[in-house]
């Protein structure tokens, strides 16, 4: 049954390069510059992490294509979760809506959080998370916990008071990003290249091992020990790679949606794979295979800009993530909210949310977003994080996918300004590669897997109790 309420009016302040940056800006956060460490230690030899790094690009190409022709078929508010309810029905699109307000993008928020204190803290140590504020039994509030949940709730008030100013924010510290990480790499990559490192690292380039912690010793592995390592190893790549779709959220708010959000994604997307692929292969050029195993704290990038910069390096390095993290987190808080509204406006989530506030924009929605996304930013690490999101993610993405070739069939004669590339084989490719992945993580990543599909089945009895209450309201 429905409950639509009447559409409000949102300002169509995004243009082609703020969609675009907000592509990029969602994307580049923490993971480039800490997750090759843990793929190192999963893979072992640089051909592997470069072939990682190239494969969750295409994977991630693969979708941004396909997306293309659902955002240009439903240019609206929610994105994906209207792809999803157009495609298969509110009961899915509400699984996506749950999912993203409990994991997907609460969870990505919170773990971009969780690495910005942590690289704060390099600069300023008062607010690490050693520093423990108080104890409450087996639970310790810490530094880093109280600067997570103060960026949170600053970047929240920020995007409250408008779109225009989290448009400001993202378009800056978005180029800003860009151009320090071309940086990075050039400077890696000219003055830092090391040739011994360079030949020692890719003498054996496909030589599949894994690095003992705590060890300089690498164990050759086969079989599904192998399989086991790459499936694991793109847990942080695919991390590092998502929130993409991020842009189709505020797709009420792009000028010319139909052909400004198919560009964004690609452009974006296609930017954010070819800095990923550059900055490895100056890991590459300048670290030893063991140094990005076994970086400390598996601050990679920190490891290797010691080498490129001097002993000023670290303080660059933490700068740079930073901003980094600090723009990444106010994409994710802009587009989210969107997904509310627009599940509010169907009867789908609490109705306060399918208002906009005096500044035309969903606030009721940015601060339960930011409420619960503080919860989780003190209950979660990094590492477990990436985990939850990863898993729950690529499922709606499949699914997401898999309404394409529905909707071909549902609605051939609509219209479709554009069509996803190489219908039906990449869009196919995409499913088998993503469901893949999915198994392999409920196998061998049990426990962070199997608690986010469980997250996601629970939002069953709460669509069913919803819609109940809903019925008897009336």
């Amino acid at each position: 049954m429905e409950n639509k309420i009447e559409d409000q009016e949102m300002k169509r302040e995004l243009g082609l390069l703020d969609s675009t940056m907000l592509v990029v800006g969602s994307m580049i956060g923490s993971g480039i510059f800490i997750v090759s460490a843990d793929i190192t230690r999963s893979v072992g030899s640089a051909g592997w992490v470069i072939l990682i790094w190239v494969i969750s690009g295409l994977i991630t190409l693969t979708a941004a294509l396909s997306y293309g022709e659902l955002s240009a078929m439903f240019p609206k508010a929610g994105g994906q979760y209207v792809y999803l309810r157009e495609a298969y029905n509110k009961f899915v699109a509400f699984l996506f809506g749950w999912s993203t307000f409990t994991v997907i993008q609460t969870g990505t928020i919170a773990a971009v959080g969780v690495a910005f204190a942590k690289f704060s803290a390099y600069i300023f140590p008062a607010v690490g998370p050693d520093h423990i504020l108080f104890t409450l039994e087996s639970f310790q509030f810490n530094a880093a916990q109280l600067l997570s949940v103060v960026m949170v709730i600053l970047l929240t008030w920020i995007n409250s008071r408008g779109v225009k100013n989290g448009k400001i924010i993202q378009t800056l510290f978005t180029i800003t990003k860009i151009l320090s990480l071309f940086g990075l790499i050039i400077f890696g990559l000219t003055t830092a290249f090391r040739s011994e490192i360079w030949q020692s690292n890719w003498a054996e380039p496909w030589k599949m091992v894994q690095w003992k912690a705590g060890s300089n010793t690498a164990i050759a592995i086969g079989g599904s020990a192998l399989f086991a390592g790459i499936i694991s190893s793109m847990v942080g790549s695919l991390f590092s790679s998502d929130a993409w779709n991020n842009v189709t959220f505020i797709a009420g708010e792009i000028r010319n949606p139909k052909r400004n959000i198919g560009l964004s994604l690609f452009l974006g997307t296609l930017i954010v794979t070819v800095i990923y692929i550059l900055a490895n292969v100056m890991y590459t050029a300048v670290l030893p295979m063991v140094e990005i195993a076994h970086a400390p704290a598996d601050r990679v990038a920190v490891a290797a800009s010691q080498y490129i910069f001097g002993t000023s390096g670290t303080i660059i390095i933490a700068v740079m993530i930073m901003i980094s993290t600090f723009g990444c987190n106010n994409g994710l808080i802009l587009a989210g909210a969107r997904v509310y509204y627009t599940m509010a406006q169907d009867g789908l989530f609490f109705k306060q949310a399918a208002h906009l506030n005096k500044f035309e924009v969903p606030g009721w929605g940015l601060w339960a977003q930011c409420i619960w996304t503080c919860m989780l930013c003190l209950s979660g690490t990094y590492g477990a994080l990436l985990d939850y999101v990863v898993f729950v993610v690529l499922i709606f993405y499949i699914l997401t996918i898999g309404g394409i070739f529905i909707l071909r069939k549902k609605r051939p004669d609509a219209e479709r300004p554009y069509k996803a590339f190489l219908y039906p084989v990449l869009p196919a490719l995409y499913i088998v590669a993503a469901a893949v992945i999915c198994i392999g993580l409920l196998i061998y990543k049990t426990d962070t897997a199997g608690y986010g599909l469980l997250i996601v089945l629970l939002g069953i009895p709460v669509y069913f109790i919803s819609q109940r209450n809903l019925k008897n309201a009336r």
